[in-house]
């Protein structure tokens, strides 16, 4: 029980169903050409939102908060944060 009485009940893995990256002010773009699949994006993402998608890395921009971990990590510079238009 919590200091002002309250019961609280956290569920784990709720981040999997809710969708965390509407608010994001930049986003990922990955140029696939200097792409050498290392897979440094993939391991550094704080929200596991990278995945390799038939033979490229790709982000689930429902889960991306724009971070830019990915593209500080990326021995080649392949990721490029943009402001994202909404």
């Amino acid at each position: 029980m919590s200091k002002c009485g309250v019961r609280m009940v956290v569920e784990p893995g709720s981040t999997e169903i809710t969708k965390t990256g509407a608010w994001r002010t930049f986003v990922p773009v990955f140029d696939h050409e200097k792409c050498i699949k290392c897979s440094l994006c993939e391991i550094y993402c704080p929200e596991s939102c990278i995945h390799q998608i038939e033979g490229n890395f790709v982000p689930d921009l429902d889960f991306c908060k724009g971070c830019s971990v990915c593209s500080h990590e990326c021995p080649r510079g392949a990721i490029t944060m943009v402001l994202e238009e909404k």
